[in-house]
């Protein structure tokens, strides 16, 4: 079942969640596979479907399907992303439209899923999965929306250098992701994304309070970047996506913070850490203060939907700076 054309490339691909991330991964992958190889999408909001097959299908063949039991059964390799663990045991459910409903449907099949969710949900599916014959690797990913459309993610998989099927997967994923790590083994993946997301995450609040206090201080926050670029405290978020509006033009800070990744998410990801630093006995000081400050924000209408970075914002951080500067 692996195109002639490359003995490591499937026949076919199934794509289940047209998020934010995912359809611009689905979008990769239709721009990428050979114009032979089939793709199978699927996604709970039917619009996400649609603009999908009115912007790719001309790429090759997409195949909008009713159910990931008709992505499963017409698939070799299926990609599924989606927000939450409920949302992926929902997609892996044994009942009728599930992945996991057709038994035989499932043996020899590679299932890629890159969501981040709780290690015992991806564990459970895991054996599922591997129990009727197929083969599952967590693989959550970083890199936000906008590595998700130039194709640059970072993808976390869960297995080891010497995985039996690694060759195919990294097929795969490399036409989604630029940097492609094996991690070790079952939810190990997930282990490396919890514990970026909680570092990344803290770093962002971090950033954001010492913004905050240089500008009350009189610092011009353009000059405060550069300083921070070559500096001890600088770092990616500080680089690449500057949580104070107007510094960098090109973050979502200056774009009323969006697109990006929604603070609502950034909370989940961050409790998810903290729930596994309980479960392990590992100690985070800086958790429960980081937990508050993402689950607040999370809830603040001013806050809500927007990119992660708006904790700036939920600090009281100042805004309209370049208009206060120029009076200067």
């Amino acid at each position: 079942m692996i195109a002639s054309n490359n003995e490591h490339m499937p026949a076919n691909v199934g794509f289940i969640g047209l998020g934010a991330m995912g359809f611009w991964m689905a979008a990769n992958l239709r721009h990428k596979l050979p114009p032979s190889t089939a793709l199978y999408i699927n996604d709970v909001v039917q619009e996400a479907v649609t603009s999908f097959m009115g912007q790719f299908s001309h790429l090759g063949p997409v195949f909008p399907t009713k159910s990931a039991a008709d992505v499963v059964a017409n698939c070799d390799v299926i990609i599924s992303i989606v927000p939450e663990g409920k949302h992926v045991a929902d997609i892996f459910r044994t009942d009728p439209g599930g992945a996991l409903s057709i038994p035989w449907h499932v043996r020899g099949k590679l299932f890629i899923e890159c969501s981040t969710i709780d290690l015992e949900t991806s564990k459970a599916v895991a054996e599922a999965v591997t129990g009727l014959g197929g083969t599952f690797v967590d693989a959550p990913v970083s890199g936000g929306p906008g590595g998700a459309q130039a194709g640059s993610l970072t993808f976390m998989m869960g297995v080891g250098e010497g995985h039996a099927r690694k060759s195919e997967m990294d097929a795969v994923i490399s036409l989604m992701g630029k940097n492609l790590f094996a991690c070790g083994g079952p939810t190990l993946g997930l282990a490396t994304k919890l514990c970026n997301n909680y570092i990344s995450g803290t770093i962002a609040i971090a950033t954001s309070e010492g913004f905050n206090l240089a500008m009350k201080l009189g610092l011009d926050p353009r000059t405060f970047q550069k300083v921070l670029n070559v500096s001890t405290g600088g770092s990616w978020v500080n680089a690449n996506c500057n949580p104070v509006p107007g510094v960098d033009p090109k973050a979502p800070a200056s774009n009323n913070y969006a697109p990006g990744f929604k603070v609502q998410l950034m909370r989940k990801d961050y409790n998810l850490a903290v729930e596994a630093a309980q479960m392990t006995g590992a100690n985070l000081f800086l958790g429960p203060a980081g937990l508050d400050v993402y689950t607040r924000a999370a809830a603040d209408p001013a806050c809500v939907d927007r990119d992660s970075r708006v904790v700036y914002r939920f600090i009281g951080g100042n805004e309209q700076w370049a208009g206060e500067v120029s009076k200067m």
